[in-house]
């Protein structure tokens, strides 16, 4: 089959969902300051949700490549949302009402990697090697160091502490949604794959959130954060999982989690700049030592697939296909 050129760059794509990525952890940041965590959650993705319902009944047949997926294959669209979407929005604005955001800067985008490629290894879905083992250890390294500075230094606290787990098991979920992004794309379009999982992940939000709604004085909310609830409902999730989908369509997983590393760097200084927010000089180290290992780890297996015989994982390939006939 052909490989027909698409008219933007895969990886532009993803720089343009780095950085939404990264600017909204200080977005969502200061939306919780005012509202539960779970309600939080739910104005992001339940806007979100309605965003990308509109976009397909518009521009569907335009955007969308498939008009009618099968319901199997809309089926695990919508069940990687409850992983990608519930599961990891959950965990991370529970997390966000314990820690910084510059915490979830770091730990989310840089263990997603990690772990992608550590389940990429252990199932032999890609090669192991001396350096990219080395980068691996590294990272869980830097990872330690950091929750021990979350916990014990003097910028550290019982309650940081636990916000940082969080964010862990919401790195967790998200590998496990990048790694599904090529079976699901294999039967659907990006634009519907996204819709599905962020309808259905909205869904499960709605429930969880619901004790928590009558609680809140909407109309004393400041207007920063409506502004803010809107950018993150359309800018950093409809637009950003949209774009992000795309990329993994076209690069597969492990080349579009390598993106992630840019996400600490425009998160640190949103956070900054925004919060006034501040690492510890440990937490900085285990930082460090993370991201080092981190991109060790994904970019030795990475040049080792190029440098070899092509190497591409099953799923990768379904993706792949689905991006040529896009």
């Amino acid at each position: 089959m052909t490989r027909t050129k698409t008219p933007t760059s895969p990886y532009l794509l993803l720089s343009i969902t780095m950085v939404l990525w990264g600017s909204a952890f200080s977005s969502s940041k200061s939306v919780v300051e005012h509202l539960p965590h779970s309600v939080a959650a739910l104005l992001r993705f339940g806007g979100a949700a309605l965003a990308l319902l509109v976009v397909v009944a518009l521009f569907g047949k335009r955007f969308g490549g498939q008009a009618k997926p099968s319901p199997r294959a809309a089926g695990r669209a919508a069940l990687a949302g409850i992983v990608g979407v519930f599961a990891y929005n959950g965990f991370f604005f529970w997390g966000l009402s314990l820690a910084p955001s510059l915490d979830a800067g770091v730990l989310i985008p840089v263990m997603s990697p990690v772990l992608t490629s550590l389940f990429l290894l252990l199932t032999r879905r890609e090669r192991a090697s001396k350096a990219r083992l080395a980068g691996l250890g590294l990272g869980l390294a830097g990872a330690a160091i950091f929750f021990l500075g979350a916990g014990g230094s003097a910028h550290g606290s019982p309650s940081r502490l636990a916000g940082d787990a969080l964010f862990l098991l919401s790195a967790v979920c998200w590998a496990a949604y990048t790694l599904a992004g090529p079976r699901v794309l294999a039967g659907v379009d990006p634009l519907r794959a996204t819709t599905y999982a962020t309808c259905a992940g909205a869904l499960l939000l709605g429930v969880v959130a619901a004790p928590d709604l009558p609680d809140v004085h909407w109309s004393g909310l400041p207007s920063a954060v409506w502004l803010n609830a809107a950018y993150l409902a359309l800018g950093a999730a409809a637009v950003a999982n949209l774009l992000y989908y795309r990329g993994v369509a076209a690069v597969g997983p492990a080349s579009a989690s390598l993106m992630m590393f840019t996400v600490p760097v425009v998160n640190t200084v949103c956070g900054t700049l925004f919060l006034g927010e501040t690492f510890g000089p440990v937490q900085a180290a285990g930082a460090l030592v993370l991201l080092a290992g981190a991109v060790l780890a994904a970019l030795h297996g990475r040049l080792a697939r190029r440098k070899g015989a092509p190497f591409v994982s099953k799923g990768e390939g379904r993706g792949r296909r689905v991006a040529e006939r896009c």
